[in-house]
């Protein structure tokens, strides 16, 4: 996963330089993010919450150990690392069912510690502190670029760009950052998703 994020790192500037050079913006909205709980594996380093339902004795909040595994009450280890918390959560009701009549397990992720640079937004260019922040729910374009001081005297601040990735590259979306700073019009105020960039281009002289 970590090699993944730092080959990701690698080529975004790279595929995001082709966007902009080609002026190839989508049109329209970026497409809705799925829940962050729904998108990510779980990873060695995460902290993860497993609930048993009306037997808090055998709930626990553990650490993702190196080896992938987590170590349960009455079931003992069980591989958590590379697998989505439903799938956890599934095999544990099935190794507590010899304990526990029709037990039900949940399986949260607390800390996403192995994800953390994988789920971080980017705002670079003509802002006053280019930032990396921690993705949150609900945040917005506006959110991310006021984080990062707002822009500078020399932005194009309309001629900005929303970039997220898109299956093996990524895909812009323009953002009208001047209509949105200036004249309260939140059409192109998007809501960003983890791993996004926004960049505001400086003006041309």
């Amino acid at each position: 996963m970590r090699v993944a994020a730092a080959l990701w790192a690698l080529c975004l500037p790279l595929m995001l330089a082709g966007c902009v050079s080609s002026g190839n913006l989508a049109s329209g909205a970026p497409p809705a993010a799925a829940p962050v709980a729904d998108e990510y594996q779980i990873g060695v380093d995460d902290r993860v919450q497993v609930s048993v339902w009306r037997n808090p004795e055998l709930s626990i909040v553990t650490p993702v150990r190196p080896d992938g595994m987590i170590s349960v009450p009455l079931v003992g280890d069980v591989m958590a690392g590379g697998r989505t918390p439903d799938a956890v959560a599934k095999e544990l009701q099935g190794k507590l069912a010899t304990y526990v009549i029709e037990p039900q397990v949940t399986v949260i992720i607390t800390e996403l510690r192995s994800h953390e640079y994988l789920s971080r937004v980017r705002v670079t260019g003509a802002v006053r502190t280019p930032i990396s922040i921690p993705f949150r729910q609900g945040m917005t374009v506006l959110d991310a670029v006021l984080a990062a001081g707002g822009v500078t005297e020399f932005a194009a601040a309309d001629r900005s760009s929303l970039h997220r990735k898109s299956g093996d590259g990524a895909q812009a979306y323009g953002v009208q950052l001047d209509h949105i700073l200036n004249a309260g019009d939140l059409s192109t105020n998007y809501k960003v998703a983890p791993g996004d960039v926004i960049t505001v281009p400086e003006r041309v002289l």
